[in-house]
């Protein structure tokens, strides 16, 4: 411990022309320091005293040198009041934005003339915060970060009927920087539907959003993990837009980073889920349940190392600095690269939706809702349509397509029909049926390629025996042709009215003989 040093005796006359500098002149304690020539700690413990003695500037123009004297004595003799520091206090003001060391000290010697200096007060607070394990290195301040990861340890869920377990349920972790105030779930997987959803429900929990969000780098969250230049996931991109917070990944090799959360897991681990190892679960739903109520036991339990609970302090410091919930609920979706097709269309869980024709054969991102799909094409929307769950149908917006059914990149139903007629006249009956089964010949573009392109792997001949067999049998379906195909039906001799050959073909998961050999 540094010893404080001991103060100059002076003459009565310097010690009134300190006061005199201070009080009337207003020059700062260095300039009086060089003008009366001592010490500035010595001018700065003559201060203090005076302002203990309760020294002015009037009181100090109309007292005589032996009153100035022995007020000065009282304060010499004055011991220090309310001089102990409450470093509670101190850590948290210091999580309060723009709060600084500094400003405290001044707050601090204003109720306490004869406390601490500065360097004492800034030592003692420290040698506290080591004491205390408390980090050195990260200061977290106020509503500006939550910590995010998935915990290692899953909690089982049963069924009802066997017994056994239908899966592991995954436990989503979110820590507020600050005041170290906890959310955690429990959710089906790690996808990112349920990592975003979990984001929501965390922050709908703490009433309001953080301005940053660092999560590990998880597959969910972080395309692409780089110490310098990490690539976000386009979902969570999207959702950090909608929410307004910057997603900053924990640095690859820096321990540091991920601190915070990773003790919040560990205290999840041995508050919540230790004390649910022998319960049974047969869904997400009571889990959770049981999950909250443990959280609410855990944020309301008192730290030590700060002589409050985690909910005492995010309401004492923290509460108020989070930024309010947007006005609408984040609809949650997932993404999917394609490829537009010749038809200007893209496929989705197995329905077709138009684009506008000009982008055949570029690659869109699709974002596909429960209700809706968009069609993003380099941060453009350029489609969006409801879901439809009708499989192998169209969904067509007149205006996507190129005016009065003209070719589009050398496409068209002549084309078709000609490259049809190349491989045999049961292959172009085919094909033209294909074209006349859709609203608009566009719609069965894919189709007849699809059809075309069987050629490549069996052969003209082959195609052209199939087609034949479909047209006698009245199947209009490049799906049905090519199940003739895998099953070798067109090898068979035909007959007129054959409903069992028919059943056979329409059925689509046929594998046929040549899949056992």
């Amino acid at each position: 411990m540094h010893r404080r040093k001991r103060t100059e005796v002076l003459k009565m006359s310097q010690i009134k022309e300190i006061l005199r500098h201070y009080f009337v002149g207003g020059l700062s304690q260095t300039k009086i320091s060089q003008s009366v020539g001592v010490s500035r700690a010595t001018v700065q413990n003559y201060i203090r005293r005076a302002s203990v003695a309760e020294i002015s500037k009037e009181k100090l123009e109309s007292i005589s040198e032996s009153d100035l004297l022995n007020l000065m004595r009282a304060g010499w003799h004055t011991r220090r009041k309310n001089s102990e520091l409450d470093f509670h206090y101190i850590q948290l003001e210091l999580n309060k934005p723009g709060v600084t060391l500094a400003l405290l000290w001044e707050e601090y010697i204003r109720s306490n003339p004869e406390g601490h200096g500065y360097s004492g007060f800034c030592h003692y607070y420290r040698i506290w915060k080591r004491s205390k394990k408390l980090s050195m290195r990260q200061e977290h301040k106020a509503g500006e970060k939550v910590y995010v990861d998935f915990s290692g340890q899953r909690m089982p869920i049963y069924d009802k009927v066997s017994g056994g377990i239908k899966f592991q349920a995954e436990i989503f972790v979110a820590v507020l920087g600050a005041s170290n105030y906890t959310y955690a779930e429990a959710v089906l997987d790690q996808k990112l539907s349920n990592w975003l959803g979990a984001h929501a429900r965390a922050f709908k929990y703490f009433g309001g959003v953080p301005s940053v969000v660092v999560p590990d780098n998880l597959r969910s969250g972080v395309k692409k993990a780089s110490f310098y230049d990490p690539e976000i996931n386009p979902g969570y991109r999207d959702f950090s837009e909608h929410y307004n917070v910057v997603v900053i990944p924990t640095r690859v090799r820096k321990p540091k980073d991920k601190s915070k959360v990773e003790v919040g897991v560990q205290i999840v681990q041995r508050w919540i889920l230790a004390r649910l190892r022998d319960k049974r679960f047969y869904s997400i739903a009571d889990l959770n349940l049981s999950i909250l109520k443990l959280l609410e036991n855990l944020n309301n339990r008192q730290m030590k190392s700060y002589g409050k609970s985690r909910k005492e302090i995010f309401d004492l410091i923290e509460k108020n600095e989070l930024k309010a919930l947007p006005l609408k609920e984040y609809q949650i979706y997932n993404t999917k690269l394609c490829k537009v097709n010749i038809d200007y269309h893209v496929e989705v869980d197995k329905h077709y939706y138009s684009v506008p024709y000009q982008y055949v054969g570029k690659e869109v991102e699709v974002r596909i809702r429960e209700k809706s799909i968009e069609v993003i094409f380099e941060t453009k929307r350029i489609a969006a349509h409801k879901y439809s769950k009708d499989l192998y149908k169209h969904t067509t917006v007149i205006e996507h397509m190129p005016k009065s059914h003209q070719k589009m990149t050398g496409w068209s139903p002549t084309r078709f029909i000609s490259w049809g007629e190349s491989i045999g006249v049961e292959t172009k009956t085919q094909v033209e049926s294909l074209l006349n089964t859709k609203q608009h010949p566009e719609q069965s573009y894919r189709a007849c390629l699809g059809l075309l392109r069987l050629s490549k792997s069996v052969g003209h001949e082959r195609l052209e025996a199939a087609c034949k067999r479909a047209n006698h049998l009245g199947i209009v379906s490049m799906r049905r042709v090519k199940s003739i195909l895998d099953s070798s039906m067109e090898k068979l001799p035909l007959f007129e009215n054959n409903s069992k050959e028919i059943e056979k073909i329409l059925h689509l998961n046929i594998r046929g003989r040549n899949y056992y050999h």
